[in-house]
């Protein structure tokens, strides 16, 4: 049986686009980011942020579209919140183009159970998260029609979801 490829692998692959819908209210609240932003600090020179950005920034340099839609509550939670503010520095500075969309104008929309990104409209790489949202590993999917499905909940989100520059969290 052969390996999955790995989420680098996929990311530095990829020849169109790499979208990811996220729509938690929290993530590994053990990461060094968010633990320093709770201490009042915004730090995004750890090696995994910087890590983060030169990927993105050689895939957005090679022609790659790189989109991230975030469906949240509102008021933010202290998350998110920190999400929102370090959006700027260590997201779009790479090159991601950001979205908002409250949960609230979500409703009508057929949404995925779980968090994905999508590579060129082929590959899957959906994430599970414990309920605690701590990352527990990701599953790859091919099947054309749980992908197409995937893609066309993430344009359904984008098309209601809000430029970062423009969302004014609540």
């Amino acid at each position: 049986m052969a390996s999955e490829t790995t989420f680098e692998q996929l990311f530095r692959s990829a020849t169109e686009s790499a979208l990811h819908l996220e729509m938690r209210d929290g993530y590994m609240r053990a990461e060094p980011g968010f633990v320093a932003w709770t201490q009042g600090r915004i730090e995004v020179d750890d090696p995994e942020s910087v890590w983060w950005r030169n990927l993105v920034r050689t895939s957005v340099a090679r022609g790659v579209h790189v989109r991230r839609a975030r469906i949240v509550s509102e008021p933010l939670s202290d998350y998110t919140q920190y999400e929102y503010d370090i959006t700027e520095q260590h997201n779009i500075a790479a090159g991601e183009v950001v979205r908002w969309l409250p949960r609230r104008g979500a409703t009508p929309l057929l949404l995925p159970a779980n968090d994905f990104w999508l590579f060129d409209g082929k590959t899957l790489l959906v994430n599970h998260f414990t309920g605690n949202g701590d990352w527990t590993d990701t599953e790859q999917v091919t099947d054309p029609i749980v992908v197409r499905q995937c893609a066309e909940a993430f344009a359904h989100v984008w098309s209601l979801a809000e430029p970062h520059s423009q969302y004014r969290r609540s």
